[in-house]
């Protein structure tokens, strides 16, 4: 009964967060500039942007980057012992990072043109930085919650994660190179992503292998 019901709570975000990135997307298309946008740009521009914040926001992008979490998860690879989940996370990297190539050359948004605190190329819509950090991150909380038994250590390496994952998509608009639709974009997509991924990698490998 209980794995009903979190079964159709999956699917219910999964159809919510889908529809919310179909929503953004329709606006990149018109290219409208959302209110959320502004909003976010003028705050940031106008009140938050300082010498001490920006080395942190530079800090926590870092931990969203391609040389970052490509290294953490070749480190993980190696030190997990079950192989098998090792090569579900370089997998979900890989599968993402291609994923999110595809959108931004399909879409083909802008980065934001105002104040920028790093030089940065490409497309803006959605963020890599949100959408892979969701992934990876999330699905390294997933492996947490379903294999860690010590509740204490379980419950502050998700925490932590989590912390991360919002940190880094805040630093890409605080550092001027998304606008704040982007992240949320990213973040949409990537959670629509994820929970298929974690559906059938369940699916057919770890459970099959339990």
């Amino acid at each position: 009964m209980k794995n009903s019901i979190k079964h159709k709570i999956q699917w219910i975000v999964l159809f919510i967060c889908l529809i919310g990135f179909l929503v953004l997307v329709e606006n990149v298309f018109n290219k409208e500039i959302i209110k959320g946008d502004i909003i976010g740009y003028n705050i940031i521009s106008n009140l938050l942007i300082s010498s001490t914040v920006t080395p942190v926001a530079r800090g926590i992008t870092f931990l969203g980057g391609t040389i970052f979490i490509i290294s953490s998860a070749v480190l993980l690879f190696i030190i997990i012992k079950n192989k098998k989940i090792g090569f579900l996370i370089l997998a979900n990297l890989a599968i993402v990072a291609t994923l999110n190539q595809l959108l931004k050359h399909i879409l083909k948004r802008p980065r934001p043109t105002g104040y920028r605190l790093i030089e940065v190329s490409g497309y803006s819509f959605p963020s890599g930085h949100s959408m892979v950090s969701m992934a990876y991150y999330g699905f390294l909380i997933y492996l947490i919650y379903k294999y860690v038994k010590n509740k204490y250590i379980k419950w502050i390496s998700i925490c932590i994660l989590s912390i991360f994952i919002c940190l880094i998509g805040i630093s890409r608009i605080y550092l001027g190179v998304h606008y704040t639709s982007d992240v949320l974009a990213g973040f949409l997509i990537s959670i629509t992503y994820l929970i298929m991924y974690i559906e059938i990698v369940n699916k057919f490998v770890l459970e099959k292998g339990e």
